[in-house]
């Protein structure tokens, strides 16, 4: 494993550049599942971008203005829903960094095998500051190429992916000088009322993290060619006379490959939950601007028999009907008998501790490669998480405009990883 060394020369909080309310604000009832109040980690690879950090840091600031709840802090109410605090004392914990290598020795941080430690590209915090209650975290690194990387935590609980992407574009355009922003944040929290919680459920602190879990979830990258996945698509237009998609040819292998991974007994039930955006399908639609979670998980349940005996492209079949059904699975878990506050919904950390579900999210269009802070988008995104709380995996192109998709999973412990990898292998 190399060993990288990174300075940290400055650390300290970004406020918004103009006065904001004082004020504390609700966040939703989907917002407030205990299964995202956690940080969710991604590095962000630039080639190019001389003293980024002082750009980026003033940009930052008037982009506070308009995303003043971003600055502030997490609190719980009574009815243990969470809400955003906010106060002119607060801000973006923000860190600038420097590194003696270039960004092409590391080949970018885009390795498949994951060797190269990124850590300490991470903000840390200094013994008289405490920033771990801060929504956002950032670290700008500056390397002796002349690039820089963006090691950023964002509180899901603020954001989903899509929320973090749009705010990251804000402070890009304001950083190239644009008078307005293209698009206005729009806090709109309000759109899912909050159901009363029933007198035997303990609300989860704002920033505590579920229980350890009975198995320890590895690291894998795993890289298949546009030219496979092209093929197997092609194959399955032949074979149905439809159409899919790249997504649904993935998250179908993966479940396959990881069911016959993990070698359960053929009775045992496994899921398979898909992140799903569902901000067209409310009634009425979300609107533009809209930064905090507005998705839901699509959950696909087999038999370990029938999921083994099944092709991939039955398993694509199964993916597509379960995602013609997401109006009604938004009527079921947004809209009826609170189930949001059940045990038996997917978004609930019981359920997403179980080794028998397998949750993928797609990242490939949340927004994050247009992000362009004055030299050009990022030539790598690489979602990381330092705490492994499901059995996960994120999809991502590959970097460096290599053609394919990466999958980044965290979904097998040690003694499934290695038939894991050969089963995305051969199939």
């Amino acid at each position: 494993m190399v060993a990288l060394s990174v300075i940290r020369s400055r650390r300290g909080l970004v406020r918004p550049a103009e006065q904001t309310p004082s004020t504390t604000l609700s966040l939703s009832p989907i917002d407030s599942l205990p299964s995202l109040r956690c940080y969710v980690q991604s590095l962000h690879v630039f080639k190019h971008g001389p003293d980024a950090a002082t750009v980026i840091r003033e940009a930052l600031s008037r982009a506070l203005v308009h995303y003043y709840p971003v600055a502030g802090r997490i609190k719980e109410s009574d009815q243990g829903y969470l809400q955003v605090e906010c106060s002119a004392d607060d801000g973006v914990w923000f860190v600038e960094a420097s590194a003696d290598y270039t960004l092409e020795s590391v080949n970018y941080f885009g390795c498949a095998d994951s060797q190269i430690p990124s850590h300490n590209l991470f903000p840390d915090s200094t013994p008289k500051t405490e920033c771990k209650d801060h929504l956002v975290q950032m670290q700008v690194t500056q390397f002796a190429c002349g690039g820089f990387v963006i090691g950023l935590l964002f509180h899901h609980s603020l954001f989903d992916g899509i929320g973090a992407a749009q705010f990251l574009n804000a402070i890009g355009e304001l950083a190239r000088n644009h008078e307005n922003l293209s698009v206005i944040p729009v806090w709109h929290r309000d759109f899912l009322p909050c159901p009363h919680r029933k007198a035997n459920v303990v609300a989860a602190s704002p920033n505590q993290l579920p229980p350890p879990m009975p198995y320890k979830l590895e690291h894998a990258n795993i890289d298949t060619s546009l030219d496979h996945i092209q093929k197997l698509k092609q194959e399955f237009h032949e074979i149905t006379g439809q159409i899919c998609s790249t997504f649904e040819i993935m998250a179908a292998k993966l479940w396959i490959c990881r069911t016959r991974a993990i070698n359960l007994k053929p009775t045992t039930q496994v899921k398979l939950s898909i992140v799903a955006n569902c901000r067209h399908l409310m009634n009425p639609p979300l609107p533009k601007g809209f930064y905090g979670n507005g998705f839901i998980p699509i959950t696909i349940t087999s038999s370990c028999d029938s999921l083994l005996h099944a092709s991939l492209f039955d398993v694509v079949k199964m993916i597509q009907a379960a995602k013609k059904n997401l109006p009604i699975e938004i009527a079921k878990y947004l809209y009826g008998d609170n189930k949001l506050d059940g045990t038996d919904n997917p978004y609930s950390s019981p359920y997403y501790h179980d080794y028998t579900v397998l949750i993928i999210s797609d990242w490939k269009q949340l927004g994050f490669d247009h992000v362009d802070y004055q030299w050009g988008p990022p030539v790598h995104v690489c979602p990381l998480q330092e705490f492994v709380l499901f059995p996960f995996v994120y999809l991502r192109p590959m970097p460096l405009a290599t053609k394919g998709i990466r999958s980044l999973t965290w979904c097998v412990d040690e003694a499934h990883r290695q038939s894991f990898l050969d089963q995305m292998g051969e199939l």
